[in-house]
């Protein structure tokens, strides 16, 4: 018989239910029966024993909250009986011992991957025009007007076929009720079609953004190492930067960061300076000349086998929901896992979701100096979200809430189990680049978009993003890989989804199984085997994170 609720760990006093509970119905979990008090939708909190207030509540073995008012036994957690709680932590040296998983099925095999002079290797072959100030973000998109369709790397969009059909009923003299209940062709986005003219790149990437001046000299710098990783960025061949010159964001900034990223830096790179070189037409036309010059330098590179070990691997979610931290987040865990023990580097980020899990963390560190930085980097953060008046406790969003994370500190027990059980290697601050292989912290935000952008700018080829609402975005460089945590969503949206682990949650498969099968696409999408559903569907989103709080 199906189980309908979940003890995750021996510690905690509360059950994940599994399916949808209604008041009577009764409850078993090993030793202890109770009955449900009131409707308790799939993937929320059903109290294991009586709460009063103030009472700890425990999860995945840490508080998460706290009660704010009595909760019967069998009763549903809400945001309204329980609050936000945390417990302290502190360091206690270095001597956590690790048992990694065997990796005797992938030893020696390889992925095909681009070969960099600096030793790293890419999952893509892609140009990258990129504007150092908002300012220049209208001549970017004249270059893509001029650039991507007649390279062949534009996308036929269908919509535009249904927006004719709706105009033609409309000059028809067709109803309301007839234009919304028109039946449209399916509207897919798919590639053109047309032969590419550098079949080796993958594509010409133009990364606008907002910044550049108007804010902090911090905040140009920042932007500046993240456009640095892009430019330096091993699935990036070569790159057009755009500067009207008066900027924050100044060119030798940019330099000063490449330098500091790739000090033997020879990748094909164009930098054009609008106020220098006058009129908009001598501008774009002389992007244009050095921007195919470039292309014809790129195409020239082609996948060769490469060592699982040169992989570095980002793990992201957004719009999780209650099932994520029991199903998608462990099973990316375990990948995670699979990946060190093979050498490969992994990056944990959203350092707003890191909150409650602090402890564990820095018991994982490698030594107290990696643990130290973590301490400081989390704490100057939450004390930066206190004095606008926010914190860490705010960060789930409405759709968490409503699918059953109603604290901070629940959703991050959850999320965090996306960084396995390997050590911590180092702890980064936005936006430094990752350098030693295995389990990597990186200070970002818990927006997923800009903790999406932070980790590719550090290095990520991969990255696996995890699921439970359904969230449509991608990386202008890096594949994205979506994991939906149920089954219900993968059959929901399938057009974004790559992977459904919501078989761990249908008692089909354990977590270790979907682990090593996520750990297989891994490979089969750095080969350029598999086109994930954020590439296919062209989703280049980049925003780049203005040091302020945004959790």
């Amino acid at each position: 018989m199906k189980q309908n609720v979940l003890k995750i760990h021996p510690d905690d006093s509360v059950l994940v239910a599994l399916t949808d509970l209604e008041p009577g119905d009764r409850v078993q979990w090993e030793h202890t029966n109770l009955i449900v008090t009131e409707a308790v939708p799939a993937k929320h909190k059903v109290a294991l024993q009586a709460f009063e207030p103030g009472d700890s509540i425990m999860m995945y073995g840490v508080l998460v909250g706290k009660a704010k008012q009595a909760i019967p036994m069998g009763g549903r957690l809400t945001t309204f009986n329980v609050q936000h709680a945390t417990d302290s932590y502190d360091l206690h040296g270095s001597s956590y011992q690790w048992a990694a998983p065997s990796v005797d099925r992938w030893q020696g095999q390889t992925f095909m991957g681009y070969p960099r002079s600096d030793g790293r290797v890419g999952t893509a072959n892609y140009w990258v025009v990129i504007p150092l100030v908002f300012c220049e973000n209208r001549n970017i998109q004249v270059l893509e007007d001029a650039l991507v369709h007649d390279l062949g790397y534009g996308r036929r969009n269908t919509y535009q076929q249904q927006a004719q059909e709706l105009a033609a009923l409309v000059q028809a003299g067709r109803s309301v009720e007839e234009i919304l209940q028109a039946d449209l062709q399916t509207a897919e986005q798919s590639l053109s079609g047309q032969l590419k003219l550098f079949p080796n790149v993958d594509g010409v990437k133009f990364l606008v953004h907002d910044m550049g001046c108007g804010g902090t000299r911090q905040d140009a710098q920042a932007l500046c190492g993240l456009l640095a990783g892009y430019i330096t960025h091993p699935n990036v061949a070569g790159a057009t930067v755009l500067s009207l010159g008066c900027q924050n964001a100044q060119v030798a900034m940019l330099q000063e960061e490449i330098q500091k990223r790739s000090p033997q830096f020879d990748k094909p790179l164009f930098i054009l300076e609008q106020q220098a070189i006058g009129t908009e037409e001598s501008l774009i036309s002389q992007a244009l000349r050095q921007t195919f010059a470039g292309l014809m330098q790129a195409n020239t590179c082609v996948r060769q086998p490469m060592p699982l070990s040169k992989l570095v691997v980002g793990l992201e979610c957004g719009g999780s929901d209650g099932f994520s931290g029991i199903s998608a987040n462990p099973a990316v865990g375990h990948a995670s896992d699979l990946l060190v023990a093979l050498g490969s580097t992994v990056i944990l980020s959203e350092f707003p979701e890191l909150c409650g899990v602090e402890q564990e963390l820095c018991d994982r560190c490698i030594d107290e100096a990696t643990a130290s930085r973590f301490r400081e980097l989390m704490n100057v953060y939450a004390q930066r979200a206190k004095e606008v008046g926010s914190g860490f406790d705010m960060n789930p969003s409405p759709g968490n809430i409503r699918d059953g994370l109603i604290t901070d500190a629940m959703k991050s027990a959850g999320a965090s189990k996306k960084g396995g059980t390997s050590p911590v290697v180092a702890v980064l601050d936005y936006p430094e680049l990752v350098t030693k292989p295995g389990l990597n912290l990186l200070c970002t935000p818990g927006n997923d978009v800009e903790s999406t952008t932070a980790e590719v700018g550090s290095g990520a080829t991969v990255v696996l993003f995890t699921t439970g609402l359904g969230t449509p975005t991608g990386n202008p460089i890096a594949p994205v890989v979506k994991i939906a945590s149920n089954s219900a969503l993968a059959n929901r949206m399938p057009d974004i989804i790559d992977i459904n682990t919501g078989t761990v949650i249908d008692g089909d498969e354990t977590i270790q199984q979907a682990g090593e099968r996520i750990l297989d696409q891994i490979i089969r999408v750095a080969s350029g085997e598999v086109e994930v559903a954020a590439v296919r569907h062209g989703q280049d989103d980049f925003i780049p994170w203005k040091r302020g709080v945004s959790l």
